[in-house]
């Protein structure tokens, strides 16, 4: 049975409390993988991430091989097959945005370079915690010989959430909706491409009215998570877990023929995104942990203004954290 090296930052947050039990319960790395799975915390609050590795414990996951707990990311880090970047500072009352980003810049350089010294040759970068597209810019330019393709950058919970929004509004089930993306900023500038989306076979604005795309599914889609907030009093964590283990998963299985995936990954410069920049694209996998981007996907003026906007906020995002990036 082969082992796989996992640390998961933030480990005492919500979105980890409620990923890891099913990263050790084969959910994310399947049946046949046991875990090696490292807890990486600030040290404030290593003690509580100690309580959440008692009750791995007391849970006798039979894939659990090895269990650890440290703020010291010589420890968390050495040797690590994949390092899920959960956590991150959340943004308080009467933050702009451009503040959380410059308040999280200085983590990101730092675990860029635990990466760059300590990780496996092989490792996966995925960085979850906001503005995770950004946070990834600035851990990937602090890991210069970690190769591109193994950095990625979560918009599964938004592509999840447009999935589920359309089924819903059709009248279907989510298995039926296929090739939808989400493009650009994990933001409120996001676009989910309805396009090139098809429900039960159909074009997804045949399905669907698509002055309704247009004016009540796409606002949706980027404003689901404050609506979250307001309902629940607190921020998505159990369906960011499972959009976290679907973003693995998909990175580590083919494919299905007809369809596609979303993911934040570095631009080869392609659709006119700027190359370098940390972008979500339609993506395609061979299940070997790597991604394509998907060549040919035709986009109407619709689709290209509200890519162009999205991608626009990310340069203006990568331009306040230029001083980190070198």
């Amino acid at each position: 049975m082969k082992q796989v090296r996992v640390v998961v930052t933030g480990a005492t947050g919500q979105v980890a409390y409620a990923l890891l039990p099913r990263i050790a319960a084969g959910e994310m790395f399947g049946p046949e993988t046991e875990i090696d799975l490292r807890l990486s915390d600030i040290p404030q609050v290593i003690d509580k991430a100690k309580g959440v590795l008692m009750e791995l414990e007391d849970c006798a996951f039979p894939l659990l091989s090895s269990l650890s707990a440290s703020a010291d990311r010589a420890e968390t880090h050495n040797r690590a097959d994949w390092v899920l970047l959960v956590g991150s500072v959340p943004r308080g009352p009467g933050m702009e945005r451009g503040d959380l980003i410059r308040k999280n810049g200085p983590i990101f350089v730092e675990e860029g370079r635990a990466l760059q010294r300590y990780a496996s040759s092989s490792v996966h970068i995925v960085v979850v915690g906001n503005p995770c597209n950004t946070n990834c810019l600035i851990a990937r330019a602090n890991a210069q010989t970690v190769p591109d393709d193994r950095w990625s950058a979560m918009t599964r919970l938004d592509h999840n959430r447009a999935r589920s929004l359309l089924a819903a509004k059709a009248g279907t089930r989510v298995t039926e909706v296929k090739k939808l993306a989400i493009w650009g900023n994990h933001s409120a500038t996001l676009y989910p491409d309805f396009t090139n989306a098809e429900v039960n076979g159909r074009p997804a604005d045949q399905a669907v009215d698509r002055k309704w795309l247009e004016t009540e599914f796409i606002p949706q889609v980027q404003q689901r998570g404050a609506a979250v907030i307001a309902a629940r009093g607190a921020s998505s964590a159990f369906s960011a877990a499972q959009a976290l283990i679907d973003h693995v998963r998909s990175l580590i299985t083919p494919t299905p023929k007809g369809d596609c995936f979303s993911a934040a990954v570095v631009s080869d410069g392609s659709y006119g995104v700027p190359k370098g920049l940390v972008s979500s694209f339609p993506l395609h996998s061979r299940g070997d942990g790597g991604w394509q981007i998907v060549p040919n996907v035709p986009l109407d003026d619709f689709a290209k203004a509200k890519i162009a906007a999205t991608i626009a906020e990310l340069e203006k995002e990568r331009d306040l954290v230029k001083d980190l990036l070198t």
